[in-house]
């Protein structure tokens, strides 16, 4: 089903659709039937992969990595649609971008990309409650937070690198292993999952908040602590994600018109107009992850802050990336005033980020230290990039991949 396929009946999980209406008028309707459209390539490719095994494993592990002409043999069908879509640049993608990767979250420190960006884009996951329960079946929520949240930093640095997104490069592969593992959790939640009541788990209403949580919100968490960026900046980085939205199949009327953070506050308030509000699955996954971070954080070995004063910070943080209400659906608790480090915070990170941008010089020292890459413990996190690894997951896609 696509997006453009019209449901006969609303799911039951779309809240305020008339108030929507009035507000956004058939833009509402179209985002109802993102509740019900999944990414035929990909769920194509996962039935084949359970059809045929290591072979069709094989076929989109070696098209991934060397292309789909390097193939010596025709792939089964889906893999080699899914390969040619992937291969065929969109004619609004700039060749330049892409080898030079996502320069704007590159010249943010990355201390703060893991604890504004990623935190920030993961409760913005977790906020919606059809995302929640599924993922939250996946096993305890504590038990799965410090997984999630090392393979999501892994694949986002991954993703940002200069030329990361190239073919065969592990941003490109681990994009789509990610897109991959969201139509392999649709094909094993339906089995039990009212798709009448609920939608199509990890569809593309799912997908697109996703998305937004890497741009919209992320940068948004890190304005909280005073990393701003410019109107040129905010352009050049959705165009870089719109890539990275091509390759995740999003469907393009979502993204093909949000240049900048304006833009992409009309999507999220379209959203927004008929999401329900988050529940207690959302509330233990962003608990868990929260947690999590601020431990990790706090066990680094160049550690300053400890980690009840790092879970005040990534609080502080959300509040402001979300808003009050927001936030307070979350479960995301107030920040006393006297543990309230922000002020300082953003002021120091300001005088910071000049500094950083003041010539050509230092903005690209700042994203030279960026791509020092994630610490030690996060590279074995790392979606598979080896055939050896795809191997040992032939006709499966790891269900512990972060998702939605």
């Amino acid at each position: 089903m696509d997006a453009k396929h019209t449901p006969p009946v609303v799911p039951e999980r779309v809240a305020g659709l008339e108030a929507a209406r009035c507000w956004h008028s058939a833009k509402a309707d179209h985002v109802v039937t993102l509740l019900t459209a999944g990414d035929l390539l990909a769920d194509a490719v996962i039935a084949e992969l359970d059809f045929y095994g290591p072979r069709a494993r094989r076929a989109l592990d070696a098209g991934l990595r060397r292309g789909l002409s390097s193939l010596g043999q025709q792939p089964p069908a889906a893999v080699g649609a899914l390969l040619r879509q992937l291969e065929t640049t969109p004619s609004w993608a700039d060749p330049l971008l892409l080898h030079r990767g996502d320069v704007v979250s590159l010249s943010v420190p990355p201390m703060w990309f893991g604890l504004c960006s990623i935190t920030g884009a993961l409760a913005h996951i977790y906020a919606s409650p059809a995302t929640a329960r599924l993922l939250a079946e996946t096993g305890r929520s504590a038990d799965m937070a410090a997984r999630r949240l090392a393979e999501t930093g892994v694949w986002a640095r991954q993703t940002i690198r200069p030329g990361g997104l190239l073919r065969g490069r592990p941003g490109y592969v681990a994009t789509v292993e990610v897109r991959l593992a969201h139509a392999r959790m649709r094909a094993t939640s339906l089995t039990d999952w009212d798709a009448g009541a609920r939608g199509l788990p990890i569809g593309q209403f799912d997908m697109a908040r996703t998305w937004l949580g890497f741009t919209l919100i992320a940068f948004q968490a890190l304005a909280a602590v005073g990393i701003d960026i410019t109107d040129e900046e905010e352009r050049c980085l959705y165009q870089y994600w719109s890539y990275v939205a091509h390759l995740l199949g999003l469907d393009e009327s979502l993204y093909k018109d949000v240049a900048d953070h304006a833009g992409a506050r009309r999507l999220q308030d379209l959203l927004d107009a008929t999401a329900a509000a988050p529940d207690e699955n959302s509330r233990a996954l962003t608990a868990a992850m929260v947690d999590a971070q601020a431990r990790a954080m706090a066990g680094a070995p160049d550690a300053v802050l400890s980690e009840e004063q790092l879970r005040h910070l990534i609080h502080k943080v959300l509040r402001r990336a979300f808003g009050e209400e927001w936030a307070d659906c979350l479960g995301i608790p107030a920040v006393p005033a006297a543990t309230d480090l922000m002020p300082l915070i953003s002021q120091l990170n300001r005088q910071a980020h000049y500094w950083q941008t003041y010539s050509p010089a230092s903005a690209h020292e700042a994203r030279r230290r960026a791509l020092e890459g994630p610490a030690p413990e996060l590279q074995a996190a790392v979606l598979p990039c080896d055939p050896s690894s795809c191997r040992r997951h032939a006709g499966a896609v790891r269900p512990s991949a972060w998702a939605a």
